[in-house]
Parts: C-alpha cells; structure tokens; sequence
C-alpha cells in the first residue's frame, strides 16, 4: 500500500482524530466527510476499532503498511512496552524531528525539506526521511539553507517545542537529549490495540 498523498484534512475527518495533532481539521466539521459525513456511524467491530487505531498513527507519521509494520517489528525487539516503544521508533524519525524542532509546520513539509537534502545530521546531510536518529544526535540545515523563508516561518509559528530537544536558536541546530517519555506523546492514541491489531 502506497503512502497516503491526498488531503489530511479529509483524512481526519474520516479518522475522527487529527492527524497533524493541531486540531484544526475537525474544528469546524467534527464528522466524517462526504454527502453522508454527518450520519450516524456504525458500531466497529473490535478488529474494526484496531484497525482504526492503527491507521490513524500510521497517517500521522505518514508511513506505508510496509514501513509501519516493519518499524512495529523493531519496536517489538526492544526492551520495554511493545506500544511504547513503537511510538518512540516513531518519533525518532528524522522527518518528524525536523517537524519537532519546528523546520516545517507538518511532517509531510519535513520529509519534503529532508528529501531535497536540506538537513545534516552531525554535519552530514541525510536525505532519507526514515533515517532513525539517535540519542545525542544533532539536526540542522545545511549552512546556506538556514535563511529559508519556508524555514524562518515555520520557527515563528511554533508555540512550544518538546522537551526531548534541545535547540540553539543561535547557531539553529537540535540534539536529542533522550527518547520521549509517553506521557509527552499524543494522549488520544491508544498504542495496545496496535499490538492487539497485529498479534491477532
């Protein structure tokens, strides 16, 4: 299954959760979209409401079936909360990173600024949006990206960064002091009926 590429807030609508985690998709249509959005929904099967739960993050960080399951896999090796650390491999993605330090307003902005080679980490530009980054890890543009107007407008739109990141405003740069704990990740996803979704 290919990666999903048309409008998030329709998207969300169906999902009944905000993808881009600001809200504004259902703020002024809180239900499902299309001639008959606004009827009552059926009742989901407990498979139903797994899957569900499952797509919703998937669309969040914006990852194919294949790219999920195997990063649900890895997470699955670790030590620790199976969900949890699904989150974490999640989060640590280079694409929501930049999202995170506040590069791009949306992920799908952030995988676009790593793929056109825009960022470094550790000095070094990576291009692959999956790119798994590490504790200690340090993110930023490419010297003669950093006057960007994408870049600059995005920074003076972000209210709050995460607590996990440390950013210098000086020399625009990010390191990832720790994994995120879950309490500071999306309160609204339920990450066991993944697991219960692909142990079935």
């Amino acid at each position: 299954m290919s990666r999903y590429t048309n409008s998030s807030y329709r998207k969300s609508r169906h999902l009944g959760f905000s993808i881009l985690e600001t809200g504004k998709e259902l703020a002024k249509k809180p239900y499902g979209p299309g001639l008959h959005g606004q009827k009552k929904a059926k009742k989901l099967s407990e498979y139903g409401v797994q899957l569900q739960e499952k797509q919703k993050v998937r669309f969040m960080y914006g990852l194919n079936e294949k790219q999920f399951r195997r990063t649900f896999n890895d997470a699955g090796k670790m030590k620790g909360v199976h969900g949890e650390n699904l989150l974490k491999l999640l989060e640590s993605r280079l694409d929501n990173m930049v999202y995170r330090i506040g590069f791009a307003t949306t992920r799908r902005g952030a995988r676009q600024l790593v793929n056109h080679g825009h960022i470094t980490v550790n000095g070094k530009k990576v291009d692959i949006p999956s790119y798994r980054c590490k504790v200690g890890d340090v993110i930023s543009l490419k010297d003669n990206d950093k006057e960007l107007a994408i870049v600059k407008s995005s920074l003076q739109a972000l209210n709050k960064r995460v607590e996990f990141i440390k950013y210098d405003e000086n020399k625009m740069t990010a390191t990832l002091v720790r994994l995120p704990e879950r309490n500071e990740l999306n309160a609204d996803i339920n990450e066991s009926l993944i697991v219960e979704f692909y142990n079935r």
